[in-house]
This record gives structure tokens, sequence and C-alpha cells, in this order.
């Protein structure tokens, strides 16, 4: 049987594993919905494989790249989960203090992918920190699907304080000009609306397919926005004009890019998902905004 490719999935496929990836199916739940297109030769687990995350080919740039000093450091969240772990990276060359950006996980903790997208921002000419949410349970637990499960043990609202105390630990950082912001990924770009939300010193917030804080929050906003959202994800876009209306009643600075027929996660290249020239050019316009608005 040949190979699997994008092209040979049908969208219904993509949305199944949306409602997967989002806790609406468990795995069996998901399988047995795969049934209905596993045709033609194409059998159940060849999907499922097909659909779940590579991280071992998918690495761009890899933990001991010789051009970063990456690492794993612990901050203090009082109120948040504690004791809270984080990958640190930043370029050894740096002769000035840089610029600082968190880089929040999706919805499963700090697996590889995110760790990855902290060092792609640590070459670009910052500091990152990627914090794990799932510490307190233990940290990112090898899998998606536990981390998945671990992470709906956590309140959510503890987590943004995880995320702010990450905020003024990179902040303080001795690295760092104190010029911080913070780019987020499904969950993370909802933790990134509501950094925004929460930090009137933010410098900036890019949060990719990130749910909408409510009206009342989103009023509270004073950093710039660039918001990155994929066509095909109508569960998210879903809440995007509301919020579009009180940015603009606001005055509030931002920058909006839907992607033309990408799904949510269309940054991820672990997963079939992944849309290389929308990842591609989201990730230019990331850089971009960050190094107008948080450099000296």
């Amino acid at each position: 049987m040949k190979p699997l490719k994008k092209e040979d999935i049908k969208q219904e496929v993509f949305d199944l594993y949306d409602d997967y990836a989002h806790n609406k199916l468990n795995r069996r739940q998901f399988a047995e919905k795969l049934s209905l297109y596993a045709i033609g030769g194409v059998t159940i687990s060849s999907l499922l494989s097909f659909m779940s995350p590579n991280y071992v080919d998918s690495i761009l740039v890899k933990p001991n790249d010789p051009t970063l000093d990456s690492g794993f450091i612990t901050f203090e969240s009082p109120k948040g989960g504690g004791t809270i772990k984080g990958l640190l990276s930043m370029p050894k060359d740096a002769t000035k203090k840089l610029p600082g950006v968190i880089v929040v996980h999706e919805n499963r903790g700090l697996n590889p992918y995110i760790e990855d997208v902290g060092r792609r921002t640590a070459k670009e000419g910052f500091i990152s920190l990627a914090p794990d949410a799932l510490s307190p349970l233990g940290g990112y637990p090898g899998n998606d699907d536990d981390g998945r499960a671990l992470q709906k043990k956590r309140d959510r609202n503890e987590m943004i304080e995880d995320f702010i105390a990450a905020y003024n630990y990179l902040k303080s950082h001795d690295d760092c000009n104190g010029n911080v912001g913070v780019v987020g990924f499904c969950f993370g770009g909802w933790i990134s609306n509501m950094m925004a939300v929460r930090l009137p010193d933010l410098g900036a917030a890019v949060p990719y397919y990130g749910r909408q804080p409510s009206d009342e929050d989103a009023v509270k906003i004073k950093a710039p926005l660039l918001l990155q959202y994929g066509e095909l994800d109508k569960r998210v876009n879903a809440g995007w004009p509301a919020f579009e209306a009180i940015l603009k009643a606001n005055n509030i600075e931002y920058q909006a890019y839907i992607y033309p027929d990408v799904n949510h996660g269309f940054h991820n290249n672990t997963t079939p998902r992944f849309n290389k020239p929308a990842a591609d050019l989201s990730w230019e316009r990331t850089i971009t905004f960050f190094k107008k608005h948080l450099r000296d």
C-alpha cells in the first residue's frame, strides 16, 4: 500500500482530529469514527498513525544547537502551581541584553514541538522561556494523550498565574532588556490573550488560533496584538468578529491574519495539519512583530 499523503485525507478527518485533540473524543471514539474513512486499502491504524504527531523527525533546532545556551530552569509561581519548570534559551553570542518572549504550549504540556519553538525564538535573537504548566503534576509525561489528561486536572486560572510568573521571571532576568512578549498556540493562544488582559506592561502578544477573551476582559488590553487564525478553524474563528469589534471600538493596536484553506494547528510541523507556507509566513510576521515592539 502506498504511503498516505495529506491530500488523501478528507477535511472531515482533520475536523475529527480537532475534536480528539481538544478532548471532545477519546482515542477509542476517535478510532471508531475514523473507521468511516478507512476505505480503499486505508486502515484505521494507518490513519491514526498518520494523524499523530511525529516529534522525532520534526525538530528544526536541536536541543544541543551550538549557537544557543538552552536548558531547563525552575521559577516560583506562588499564585499558581508552585514550582514551575521551563526551557530557557538564548543565543550564545549575545553582546547586550535581549528582548524576552514567553512561549506557551497547547493543551498537553511542554512537548518537543513547543520546546523547539522556544529554541527557534532564541535563534532569532531573543531570550525565550517555555514553561510547562504540567510541572505540579510531574511535567509533560512523554506523550500527548496523557499530557491532555493531566492538563485537564489543572485549573486554567491557576495556569494563567504560572505564565504571568514566567513573565515576571523573564522580565527581571539579568540577560533580558525588560521588554517581554508572549506567543502561544491553541490553549497557549488563549493564555496569550489573557496575559494581554492581565499585564498592562506586556510588550506584545501573538496568539495563534487562541480562544478570545470575554468582551469585559478584552477592553483591558494595552499590548499590541498579532492574531493568527486558520480559515478552516471554525470553532475558534467563531469568536473573532466580536473580539475584533471590541478591539476597534477601544482603539487597541492589532493586526489579524486568517490564512486561507488551513486548519487549526497549521504552525505545528509535527502533524499533517501543518501548512508550511502559512507557518513560514506567520512566523516571519511573528518575529518582525516582536523585533518592532520588544527591542530597545
